[in-house]
């Protein structure tokens, strides 16, 4: 009976021994099983830590002080019908334009936005390929053309209507199938009140286009939504829709001025200045199919449409980028560069404007072989420098000499005017 309390006691007082090294050593703790995370727990983020004073979380990354682009235009695009034959495969019965860009695609390549004038139906072959004076190309121009690096065009312009409304509502799909945003047309009303205004680098650029005219062939009264027509106070209305929309930039291309004249006429440097003032901030002329200058406009606070200086720039025509007319400049054209900057200022807001314009001079080599004739777009600048494009000769040399000089002087006639 002792022995047995004797025994009791004893382990009494180990137990309490034990319990009193539990309490003394927390890692002896025993821890909970933990639960199994749910999905939106398993994130490679890291859970903030709990403490007395916590640390306000982190904010988002600023907006960018600046941010930059660059829009790329070049002037008519247009198929004759020596242009054809070199370019046609007859085992697969079909056509390849791409050669005529391979010199110009790399500096295509490197805008943002690159829109160029489509001065030529894509109607389909049924309804017969012809050049002058009324129009229709392959299919495979609009492919070649988005090989190149072209993005927009605009397809209002005096040829709009050479195949009727079929070849309108045809060119709009067959454009837009190869990847290309037409600007300009329209196959139906609602289509026509669309905007197109396409972001890049966080710049959001609206694009509208008109022509003066369709060489005389009737727009259908039930379809006059089929070609946007030159009219200033439709055009300013344009110009507001797209400014309440919140774009930073309005580029409009106007089919306009008279053909082969070298300079612009009055009612283009008038048109081009009140749609300067009502918005736009940059112009794209074309239909002289030769290049005309281009200018900077200035409008002041007191005449511009929201009440602020307001300065855009206009070129009063691109010429032709690609096409079988030669001689008296009809064979030199222009990748006209304008550099955007869209800059963050103190209260939050931003503002938009060109800083740089940049010409690259462009000029048609036609090479005559096996009676066929085979077509190079050539930027002039880097051929006289690298002179290594197979083909050319040093007569070709000295001849973009002189025209490189010519157009260089040319494109800025204009600025000593303002």
């Amino acid at each position: 009976m002792k022995r047995q309390a004797s025994l009791l006691l004893s382990l009494g007082l180990l137990a309490l021994m034990l319990t009193a090294c539990l309490n003394d050593s927390s890692s002896a703790t025993p821890s909970l099983p933990k639960p199994v995370p749910t999905e939106s727990q398993l994130s490679p983020s890291p859970s903030p830590s709990v403490s007395e004073s916590p640390e306000p979380s982190p904010s988002l990354p600023a907006e960018p002080e600046q941010r930059e682009a660059t829009l790329i235009a070049i002037g008519d695009i247009m198929v004759h019908m020596p242009q054809l034959p070199a370019y046609y495969n007859s085992t697969s019965k079909g056509y390849n334009f791409k050669p005529w860009f391979s010199q110009v695609k790399p500096i295509l390549e490197q805008g943002d936005w690159v829109i160029g004038n489509l001065e030529a139906p894509i109607a389909g072959q049924d309804l017969k390929y012809t050049g002058f004076p009324r129009f229709n190309a392959p299919y495979e121009l609009a492919e070649a053309v988005v090989d190149a690096g072209v993005q927009l065009v605009s397809t209002a312009n005096n040829h709009t209507m050479d195949r009727a409304f079929p070849g309108v509502e045809r060119t709009l799909a067959n454009v837009k199938k190869a990847g290309l945003v037409p600007i300009g047309s329209s196959a139906t009303a609602k289509e026509q009140q669309r905007m197109v205004i396409e972001e890049r680098n966080g710049i959001r650029m609206g694009f509208l286009a008109y022509t003066y005219g369709t060489n005389g062939i009737p727009v259908p009264k039930d379809k006059a939504f089929a070609v946007n027509l030159i009219d200033p106070e439709v055009i300013k209305k344009d110009i507001a829709r797209l400014r309440e929309a919140e774009v930073d930039v309005v580029t409009v291309s106007l089919h306009f001025g008279v053909e082969y004249q070298r300079l612009p006429n009055e009612q283009q440097t008038k048109l081009a200045h009140e749609l300067v003032k009502a918005g736009a901030d940059i112009i794209l002329g074309s239909h002289p199919h030769v290049v005309q200058p281009y200018e900077e406009i200035n409008i002041p606070a007191s005449e511009s449409y929201n009440g602020a200086p307001h300065r855009g720039v206009v070129i009063y025509s691109l010429g032709n980028f690609i096409s079988n007319q030669t001689e008296d400049w009809k064979d030199v054209g222009l990748i006209f560069g304008v550099h955007l900057v869209k800059t963050r200022l103190p209260d939050g807001s931003y503002s938009t404007e060109w800083d740089k314009i940049t010409t690259e001079p462009t000029w048609v080599h036609i090479l005559w072989k096996k009676q066929k004739r085979y077509y190079t777009i050539i930027p002039m600048k880097a051929a006289l420098s690298e002179q290594n494009i197979p083909g050319l000769t040093a007569k070709d040399y000295s001849k973009m000499k002189t025209l490189l000089n010519g157009i260089n002087k040319h494109l800025v006639k204009l600025q000593t005017k303002t």
